[in-house]
C-alpha cells in the first residue's frame, strides 16, 4: 500500500464561487471581516460603480443587488479553476452560463478572478469580467 499525502483543502475563493452558484447564503462564511471587493468590467457601457466594497457589512447590499439586477435567475457554474500563486493568493477561471437581468439574455461569461486569502477566508477580490455571448 502506497502513502499518500494529505488533500490540501479546497481554495476559499472555489468555495466561494461553488456556494455562489449554488444560491448559498453560506457564501459569507468565506469572506473575512476587512473583504476588498470589486468586479470590474472589460469594454462594457453599463454603471458598475455600485459592484465595489471594503468590509463584510458591504457585501450584503452589492450581493442582493447582483442576485436582484445580473442574476435574477441564478447561476451555473461550467469551470471553476483556482490556480494558487503563493502566499495566499490565487487567480481563478471563472465560467458561467446564467439570464442577464440586465441584458435581458441568457448569456456565457468567462470572467477571472484575482483573490487572496488568509485564515481560509478571501480578503481580497477582484473579479475582471471579460464580456458575455448569447448562450
Amino acid at each position: 500500500m502506497t502513502a499518500h499525502s494529505p488533500t490540501e483543502p479546497q481554495a476559499a475563493i472555489a468555495q466561494l464561487l461553488q456556494k455562489f452558484a449554488a444560491g448559498d447564503p453560506g457564501l459569507l462564511a468565506h469572506l473575512a471581516e476587512e473583504i476588498d471587493f470589486r468586479i470590474d468590467h472589460y469594454a462594457d457601457d453599463l454603471d458598475v460603480s455600485w459592484q465595489a466594497g471594503k468590509g463584510l457589512a458591504a457585501m450584503g447590499p452589492i450581493l442582493a443587488r447582483l442576485g436582484v439586477e445580473v442574476f435574477p435567475q441564478g447561476t451555473e457554474a461550467l469551470e471553476i479553476e483556482a490556480q494558487p500563486l503563493g502566499g495566499g493568493w490565487y487567480l481563478t477561471r471563472f465560467h458561467q452560463r446564467f439570464y442577464y437581468g440586465l441584458k435581458a439574455q441568457k448569456v456565457t461569461s468567462l470572467t477571472y478572478i484575482l483573490s487572496h486569502e488568509v485564515a481560509g477566508k478571501v480578503d481580497y477580490f477582484r473579479e475582471t469580467v471579460t464580456g458575455t455571448q448569447a448562450a
